[in-house]
């Protein structure tokens, strides 16, 4: 073991989602050892503890992980696990801290952004429940990296991350594991397979997954063809590659254009992609798209047909801004329903509290308390499993829930890399107009309330603020502004619009949202702050 002298490094305060930056601010010396080192800092302990390594397959993460574990063998843990090819998609990795008890794992993933030299990479921890870090851990371990005069590394010979079994490096053991069998077997104790694998063998039931050439290639190919019996050419881009091909991994209408034509060109009956990290999912029937709040609602309607969820669900939780679509099944089922912060972590609260079971955010992220991430491919395998039992199409269940609980019209709008200072600007601007926006009129619109989010958890009481800025209508109708913090380069601006109606059940979206789309510019000024006359991304 080898003590490095270093100093802090600036702007290593990890977001949401960890710690985002582009590849070359990695590569800078230090950097990932410093970030690293804080990590193993932050922990109780590290001696004789496990812990789990894996990622999306980015480029630069094959080079992080033999870091890793130089670093970890230096800092004296007594086991690694790591998938193999230094692969393990982010809800395959909750699953295996899971299953073999860990003190956490470490995550190198940038999600649903680009890859590549020139790209985005990212790192984050998550705990032993397999969720990520808390708030109060991730600043201890930014507090750290502010901190930092020395880190540990040893000198040893790289590990063979391709080939399964057990390496000794120091007293530490290393275990490269298949990156998918643990998740397999997770999968096959929660849905009914034989009706799954009898949908799809019946001939008359054609799907799609796009991988994207990210992390859940291998994970679908084995569910998927192995085990469901899907024809092999149904997985398409499924080799995971370190640029993702050179496409964006954001399974959304936009950047997964190849599957929504083959879904519908073809006459597909059901279509499906994940991300950069297999956290993510779109869904569609033929022709018909579901947008991410829709479908965690009639999921949780129809959650009945799912044998591990057949008893009843505990609760239910959503992001703020996904659309209030969940609000009104729970209210249905008589269940509790939590509007918590962007951020998976706020949802592992309530999960280990046992006070939920499903959960999403209308960042096509969807999940329940099997692990403690969000993940695509289970919510592709809860459609495949209710399909299959309801013996109805996509677009005719969706069309049935809507009949029943009325509709939610919901959009995002993004406008990528918008100059951060204007940005910030804009929400100075809006955030002193909050209270004197109720009862003033906008572009014809009445607002009722409009106020910035802000949580207190239920489970430990802690305070989170700042979460967005929300504007409610006399219409029913909502809009919602927030700065994302997944993006590495200027500011990403989210407008989130719904409007509920429970009448006209068939119309477009974006004519339905229009008026509180010309209320927002009304209010906010878009377009002058930003100088972008349209969004860069509408899903």
């Amino acid at each position: 073991m080898t003590l490095h002298a270093t100093s802090p490094i600036e702007g290593q305060k990890p977001g949401t989602s960890g710690l985002r930056k582009k590849v070359k601010v990695f590569q800078q010396n230090n950097y990932l050892e410093n970030f690293v080192q804080s990590i193993f800092n932050a922990l109780e302990r590290c001696e004789g503890e496990r812990l789990v390594v894996g990622g999306d397959g980015r480029y630069l993460n094959r080079d992080a992980i033999q870091t890793i574990i130089e670093m970890a063998v230096a800092n004296g843990f007594g086991e690694l696990i790591i998938g193999q090819g230094g692969i393990l998609s982010t809800p395959a990795a909750s699953c295996v801290i899971r299953k073999y008890p860990s003190c956490g794992g470490i995550v190198l993933s940038a999600s649903h952004n680009p890859g590549g030299p020139d790209e985005d990479f990212g790192i984050k921890f998550n705990g032993p429940n397999g969720g990520p870090a808390t708030e109060s851990m991730t600043e201890v371990i930014y507090r750290n990296t502010q901190q930092i005069t020395e880190y540990r590394k040893a000198d040893l010979e790289p590990v063979d991350l391709d080939k399964i079994g057990e390496h000794k490096r120091g007293a530490t053991l290393i275990r490269v594991i298949d990156s998918v069998a643990d998740y397999a077997e997770l999968m096959q104790q929660l849905f009914d397979f034989d009706a799954m694998r009898a949908l799809i063998s019946a001939g008359n039931f054609h799907l799609c997954f796009d991988a994207m050439h990210a992390v859940t290639g291998p994970y679908a190919k084995q569910i998927l063809v192995g085990l469901l019996g899907a024809s092999s050419d149904s997985v398409i881009n499924a080799e995971p590659k370190e640029d993702f091909g050179g496409h964006h991994p954001d399974p959304n209408l936009v950047h997964a254009a190849e599957l929504v034509d083959r879904v519908n060109e073809q006459g597909l009956d059901f279509g499906a992609a994940s991300d950069g990290d297999g956290d993510r999912n779109m869904v569609l029937g033929n022709n018909f798209y579901i947008n991410p709040c829709d479908s965690l609602a009639l999921l949780a309607a129809q959650s009945g047909h799912i044998p591990a969820y057949s008893s009843g669900l505990a609760g239910v939780a959503r992001s703020m801004p996904t659309s209030r679509a969940l609000d009104r099944v729970a209210a249905k089922l008589n269940l509790d329903c939590y509007e918590t912060p962007t951020g998976w972590k706020f949802f592992g609260n309530l999960m280990d509290a046992e006070r939920i079971t499903f959960c999403g955010e209308e960042s096509f992220g969807t999940g329940s308390n099997h692990v403690r991430e969000k993940d695509g491919l289970w919510a592709v395998l809860c459609w495949l499993n209710v399909l299959a039992a309801t013996g109805k199409s996509a677009a005719e269940l969706m069309q049935e829930h809507w009949g029943v609980y009325g509709r939610d019209y919901f959009s995002r709008h993004d406008y990528e890399g918008v100059d951060s200072d204007a940005a910030a600007t804009m929400f100075t601007e809006l955030k002193q107009k909050l209270p004197t926006l109720a009862g003033s009129a906008y572009a014809g619109l009445s607002v009722e309330q409009a106020d910035e989010f802000s949580y207190t958890d239920p489970v430990d009481g802690s305070v989170s603020q700042g979460q967005g800025v929300r504007i409610f209508f006399s219409t029913g109708g909502r809009i919602v502004l927030r700065l994302s913090g997944t993006g590495t380069s200027g500011a990403t601006l989210r407008v989130y619009y719904d409007q509920f109606d429970a009448q006209q059940l068939d119309l477009d979206p974006q004519v339905a949202l229009a008026p509180l789309m010309r209320a927002a510019e009304a209010i906010v000024g878009i377009q002058k702050h930003t100088g972008r006359a349209a969004p860069d991304v509408v899903t």
